[in-house]
């Protein structure tokens, strides 16, 4: 077990604070510092006042941190340079990215066209998550994901909030540049959600090592088969398993020899037992060790387990 304490960055926060409407930056670099090392989100909601959310929940800015209808559409603007239709595709998936890797959550009026969200409008609320990177985080836990000298695919268990992507990211980092231990892997990344590698302009905004390609924003079961055509990897990272046809896909891959490494919501690896697609992933055998994730005396704390 393998204990480490948080190493959350004042600069992220602040990085993330300058994105924001100029009358909301002076209100939100206020905050002491001690609540910028803590803060997760600012969340801006017209008719509200500007919010952080600190471990304990959301704390309002105060009454001068009143957030209009026109303040959303600044801060959208500002984040994609006052070119909107660079940023149409995610943005009708609900999110925009900024330099940086942080990724703006949005809602608003949704705009249909044949059943399918192309883009949004009237925006109503704003989520900046302050990206996190720990750089080193993995580092006491690669080497233990190996046997004889082969990766061993492994899947990340923990309740939400408790670092799975950060960990995730690290771990991707690793098995792709190697260490004095072991070698450099040709890892492919299945960014579904844009959380991990954070793609900007085709380029990672977060750290995902030099050997790893990115399949940014496609499901889990469209850009497997797609990986396995054109990139050739040894292992493949996805965050957060929740369809049949995800596993469905990962059991093609794993015919042909590719490793996984994946997060999965759940309490503990003992619920691999109780959910039916749970249970369906423990019948595959696709994973051979788990690391779970708990919170013990302030600290977040590794377990690895053969599966």
């Amino acid at each position: 077990m393998i204990a480490l304490a948080e190493c959350y960055s004042i600069n992220q926060y602040e990085q993330a604070a300058h994105l924001l409407p100029i009358r909301f930056q002076r209100i939100a670099l206020h905050l002491p510092d001690w609540q910028k090392e803590q803060a997760e989100e600012l969340r801006l909601r017209a008719g509200h006042p500007m919010t952080v959310l600190l471990p304990r929940g959301e704390q309002s800015l105060g009454p001068e941190a009143l957030v209009t209808q026109g303040d959303l559409e600044q801060l959208c603007d500002t984040v994609t340079g006052y070119s909107r239709y660079t940023a149409a595709e995610t943005m009708s998936r609900g999110y925009i990215t900024a330099k940086g890797g942080f990724r703006i959550g949005l809602c608003g009026t949704v705009v249909l066209q044949e059943g399918r969200s192309i883009n949004l409008r009237s925006l109503s609320s704003a989520c900046i998550r302050i990206a996190r990177e720990i750089p080193g985080l993995a580092d006491g836990l690669v080497d233990r994901l190996f046997q004889n000298g082969r990766y061993c695919s492994t899947l990340i268990i923990a309740p939400p909030g408790l670092g799975k992507t950060t960990l995730l990211r690290d771990l991707v980092r690793c098995l792709s540049d190697g260490t004095d231990a072991l070698p450099a892997h040709r890892v492919s990344l299945v960014d579904e959600r844009g959380e991990v590698a954070v793609m900007l302009e085709g380029q990672p905004q977060m750290e995902v090592g030099c050997h790893t390609d990115v399949m940014d924003s496609c499901p889990k079961s469209v850009a497997i088969p797609m990986l396995l055509r054109s990139a050739n990897p040894q292992i493949i990272a996805v965050d957060e398993i929740t369809q049949a046809r995800d596993l469905a896909a990962m059991e093609e891959a794993a015919y042909c020899g590719v490793r996984f490494l994946a997060t999965l919501h759940a309490d503990s690896a003992d619920d691999l037992h109780r959910r039916p697609l749970l249970q369906k992933l423990q019948k595959m055998h696709l994973f051979e060790k788990a690391i779970t994730i708990h919170m013990a005396d302030t600290l977040r704390r590794y377990t690895i387990r053969d599966l």
